[in-house]
């Protein structure tokens, strides 16, 4: 038997940053994202050979270890191994598993689409599905979450494994001692078109990594820094009016508003923005854009905008000039899912 699993990476469109700790342990936290058709993948094959393998092959690279209860967390393919670890400890499973595990993610790491939870949520989908875990949609998302922030030490919030496994466009509030309250939005058809043939998604052509941001976040935050926090408080509360624009179908406000999130968002951290981003932001808006953002903690990766369908062409040309590329995409309503096949 094959086990396979898919889930769906995330645009943050409002709120992030509000869901990082120590923030959101404090005043609470608010994002509003959405999930794409970008997907991180992940086959589990079942095997007798007393050997663990695993194979990122979007990344080629490839590792092989002996069947064992607990894996080396050495930097090499650590999402992976971490999850195994995890479902090892908490599942009672007492003899070392065989397998081997193929992953493949449509965005580079540094991406600003959540990637890396993202695969952790799909590896814990394969393994859920190969093993017949008692895990239901908030039990999977806290425990992708647990697996890469606590067991992984990776920086970050708490938005990218709820937006993966549960999909759609959601409203995510955030409070002290993890909890985490998923609202699905139910948004008119004509809204989510009008939103997608009104945005355009452009990778900038360079990943970064988050860590280095988002530990500034934290410790502006722990040090109580009134610019950095009153930003993020703006950026919460902005949250808010998005999603009740976008739930009226209001785009242009909506749009106009997320310029303004970008405003308050390059405020948390020195290193959120750079010289290539602004130039791109500011040919884009030239270019009859009313705003946009870097996705993500910011740095790099993937950047969107929002402006008027009929100059929707005007706008790509003008992105199309920068050492990037765009990339066309539609909005994706459903979360993680795992499948599995009789092998022939």
């Amino acid at each position: 038997m094959i086990y396979r699993s898919k889930a769906p990476l995330r645009l943050g469109l409002a709120g992030g940053g509000s869901d990082v700790s120590p923030f959101s342990d404090i005043y609470g936290g608010a994002v509003l994202n959405a999930t794409i058709d970008q997907y991180a993948y992940c086959t589990i094959e079942e095997t007798f050979f007393d050997t663990i393998v695993i194979y990122a092959s979007d990344l080629n690279t490839k590792k092989r270890y002996p069947s064992v209860l607990n894996l080396p967390l050495d930097g090499h393919l650590d999402l992976h191994k971490g999850v195994y670890n995890r479902i090892v400890q908490n599942f009672g499973i007492t003899k070392p598993l065989s397998f081997k595990i193929t992953t493949y993610c449509d965005a580079p790491p540094g991406s600003g689409l959540g990637s890396s939870s993202t695969m952790v949520v799909a590896i814990l989908k394969a393994f859920a599905e190969w093993l017949n875990l008692p895990l239901g949609d908030y039990d999977m998302a806290y425990l992708a979450y647990q697996i890469e922030r606590i067991d992984l030490g990776l920086s970050g919030g708490k938005q990218d494994q709820y937006a993966a496994t549960f999909g759609g466009f959601n409203f995510i509030e955030f409070y002290k001692d993890d909890r985490v309250i998923v609202n699905p939005l139910r948004i008119k058809r004509w809204i989510v078109d009008e939103l997608e043939v009104s945005m355009v998604l452009f990778y900038t052509g360079a990943s970064r990594s988050s860590d280095k941001i988002i530990k500034e976040q934290q410790k502006n935050t722990r040090e109580g820094k009134k610019l950095p926090t009153e930003a993020t408080l703006k950026i919460k509360q902005n949250s808010f009016i998005m999603k009740d624009f976008l739930l009226k179908g209001d785009i242009v406000q909506f749009a106009k508003a997320l310029g303004k999130e970008w405003e308050n968002k390059k405020k948390m951290a020195t290193s959120i923005t750079n010289r290539n981003i602004e130039k791109i932001y500011e040919a884009a808006i030239k270019s009859g854009a009313y705003g946009g953002k870097v996705s993500g903690a910011g740095g790099g990766g993937f950047m969107f905008f929002t402006i008027n369908p009929t100059k929707r062409v005007n706008l790509i040309n003008t992105l199309n000039r920068f050492n990037g590329k765009v990339i066309n995409f539609h909005f994706s309503d459903n979360g993680c899912h795992g499948w599995k096949i009789n092998e022939k």
